[in-house]
């Protein structure tokens, strides 16, 4: 099996198992009174998606993306945040895309607008000759809005840009980090949601990676969603002529909610 699928497959047993053991651990036994009590807020959500296209005729086509997140109880005054994304495609047999994303990160409130954050981010793309990016860093982070219908986050930071292309040696330096996530509720199951990050090289700001992501969700049956994003990653600076600087992808898939 193809090496980025085994890793995702390890990522997403890992979004499963967190909320689960989560759930065992804080899982106790009814209080001894007759009132009914209202049902607490669950520990840990998330969602595993799929989506999946073949075409066959004047041309072979077969697309792939998996995707997952998980998420701890965010009315908590630390909360840790999980994101995973594969992309797979061919195109008359020939590999054409093959992108494996990760991201860790721990949020923990200090004032009601003000928090400070850890992160880790993971890149693996074989079109634009990364065999990986790590990204881990640390940083503060402004809550802009902050309702139950609509949240706007906007935070930067300090890290490190570790990266390994083909036949070349790893290098690594220190990154500055900057992002804002928005998600606007349409109704309890539907939601448009917007990402940016950027990380850029602190010697040297014309070398940088940034990803953008827009998106759309809406309720299909019972804890499954349908989910339509664009994704667009560039790169200042490519390992090579051979590499283009910037890929979009547009991403269907269905979501199982947990």
């Amino acid at each position: 099996m193809h090496r980025p699928i085994l890793r995702l497959l390890a990522v997403i047993l890992v979004l499963f198992a967190i909320p689960r053991a989560a759930g065992a651990q804080t899982t106790s036994q009814p209080p001894a009174s007759t009132a009914a009590a209202p049902a607490p807020a669950p520990a840990w959500t998330g969602s595993i998606g799929l989506g999946f296209s073949m075409n066959r005729g004047n041309t072979s086509t077969t697309n792939l993306n998996l995707t997952g997140d998980a998420a701890s109880d965010p009315k908590k005054k630390g909360v840790w945040k999980f994101k995973t994304l594969y992309l797979h495609d061919k195109t008359d047999g020939v590999l054409s895309g093959d992108r494996l994303l990760f991201d860790a990160r721990y949020e923990r409130t200090i004032t009601t607008k003000v928090y400070g954050f850890a992160a880790l981010g993971f890149l693996e793309d074989h079109f634009k000759d990364i065999d990986y990016l790590w990204a881990p860093g640390a940083g503060i982070g402004y809550r802009l809005i902050a309702t139950d219908k609509t949240t706007f986050n906007a935070d930067a930071g300090l890290g490190m840009k570790i990266e390994k292309n083909p036949g070349t040696d790893v290098n690594s330096d220190v990154g500055v980090l900057l992002g804002d996530k928005f998600e606007h509720k349409l109704s309890k199951d539907s939601a448009i949601t917007q990402a940016f990050n950027a990380l850029w090289d602190a010697g040297d700001f014309g070398d940088a990676v940034y990803t953008f992501t827009a998106g759309v969700t809406a309720a299909l049956v019972a804890k499954v969603n349908v989910k339509v994003e664009l994704l667009d990653a560039y790169v200042t600076r490519p390992p090579s002529t051979d590499v283009k600087k910037n890929d979009t992808a547009l991403i269907t898939s269905f979501v199982y909610k947990f």
